[in-house]
């Protein structure tokens, strides 16, 4: 069955594509990374690796959910789904629905992917390196995200799908958790917008093609290309992917701006009764966007913090010291506004209030005080040190590039990373740290303790 055989080939080539890749990476830096502008003002960015028989491109647009209205929270995830649902005839062949599509990936053994997060509407394509694949699959890619159907009928069947799955959501304690830390954060920042049935109830196929026609243009698209490529086959790639889409002059509108998340006033907390075993727990505040000079500063100071698993200082004095918790972390999410520092765990109700004071504690003293050398030289030993794990797939050094991308990184990024964490001093982490955190001014949220 040739379908089978492609799906067995492009398995193969992944893990050679991992060993090759992890290779040249112990042979240098990075793979460098080329950029150049498309003529229709699309931005694409290219690693190049002959070793790598496959290729993996990421196309993004700014349209995550930070563009959907407020009354239709949702329009970007739910258009994004309905991209693999069908694409409508044109001059490029005749309309497909999703059953086609699936089978017209499955003979090329490639794969094709598209989704919405908060800032960014992704497609994601993955195909084996050969030429007379790797065409077929690039111009069917181009046909779903250029010329999707949005079918009614479907969408219904989908809205249903994902109401039920909301419902369902809506009974466990983190979901809960998460959505009160999220309001209580960012307020009406569009960062905090929230999915439910009504939200879903007025979005309609209409919307999709609307919001598909003001966003989803070649100006507005930044490409990321990884594998066994030259400048020009990439180059052809790019331009061919979005051949299908609608305006090509390299003229887009400027988007309406987004207002930059508020800053808190003043410290707040929410307690939310919920028959549940374990309180769950989440302390946080807004905190950077990914462009701030600080973020490998914060990086390694969040390691010690509470991103280190079991070295952390939070794992330590909260569970290790105390018994309070199971497990607890802390974490940035830094997007091109400031995303949120948060503290989550989860605990015995009859724990939580302990739990919350002994880890605000630690946080304010973290913050005055910095950390201390040693924890400084054991954290980049850690991260240094894992650093080529973060690229050793074509699938990962896609995200690099798409990061860097996305967030207008320097090329060099990679190729610096371990020099610029290795610069980072304590009097550094602990500038960074009284910079973006304020302990007496977080939002807590406990879901399941007694109110």
């Amino acid at each position: 069955m040739p379908n089978l055989m492609m799906m067995k080939k492009i398995a193969g080539a992944a893990v050679l594509a991992s060993v090759g890749l992890l290779a040249a990476l112990n042979a240098q830096a990075a793979i460098p990374i080329q950029h150049w502008t498309l003529p229709n003002g699309a931005k694409v960015y290219l690693a190049a690796t002959d070793a790598l028989p496959i290729v993996d491109v990421q196309v993004d647009f700014d349209a995550g959910s930070r563009r959907d209205p407020a009354a239709q929270a949702g329009l970007a995830a739910a258009s994004a789904g309905m991209v693999q649902k069908g694409v409508r005839a044109s001059d490029a062949g005749p309309a497909l629905d999703e059953n086609m599509l699936g089978e017209a990936w499955a003979d090329l053994g490639a794969n094709f992917d598209a989704g919405a997060g908060a800032e960014r509407t992704s497609f994601s394509l993955r195909t084996l390196s050969d030429p007379a694949l790797l065409d077929k699959a690039v111009a069917l890619a181009a046909r779903e995200i250029g010329e999707p159907s949005f079918p009614a009928d479907v969408w219904q069947r989908e809205r249903e799908q994902i109401v039920a799955a909301l419902k369902e959501a809506n009974t466990k304690p983190g979901t809960v958790t998460a959505r009160a830390f999220a309001q209580a954060l960012y307020g009406t920042h569009p960062y905090g917008q929230d999915t439910t049935e009504a939200t879903l109830a007025t979005i309609d196929v209409d919307m999709m093609r609307t919001r598909q026609a003001q966003l989803i243009q070649p100006c507005r698209a930044k490409l990321s290309i990884v594998g066994a490529v030259t400048r020009a086959q990439a180059d052809a790639i790019a331009t061919r992917l979005l051949s299908r889409l609608s305006v090509q002059d390299g003229a887009c509108a400027a988007l309406p701006t987004v207002p930059e998340v508020a800053a808190l006033s003043a410290p707040a907390e929410e307690r939310i009764p919920f028959t549940s075993a374990q309180a769950h727990v989440m302390i946080g505040q807004p905190g950077y966007p990914r462009r701030d000079p600080d973020h490998f500063a914060l990086t390694i100071g969040n390691y010690i913090l509470g991103g280190g698993g079991f070295v952390s200082r939070l794992m330590n004095e909260v569970r290790e010291k105390r018994g309070l918790v199971y497990g607890i972390y802390s974490g940035f999410s830094p997007g091109l506004h400031a995303g949120a520092f948060r503290v989550g765990f989860q605990t015995r109700p009859d724990q939580a209030d302990e739990a919350v004071k002994v880890s605000r504690e630690v946080m304010a003293k973290f913050v005055a005080d910095g950390p201390t050398e040693a924890e400084l030289r054991a954290a980049k030993d850690n991260l240094i040190g894992g650093f080529p794990l973060l690229l050793d797939s074509n699938r990962k050094l896609l995200g690099n590039v798409a990061n860097i991308a996305w967030n207008d990184l320097p090329l060099d990024y990679l190729d610096t990373w371990t020099a610029r964490m290795n610069a980072v001093t304590v009097a550094d982490v602990k500038a960074a740290f009284a910079r973006k955190l304020q302990p007496q001014r977080m939002v807590t949220v406990v879901v399941g303790a007694k109110p």
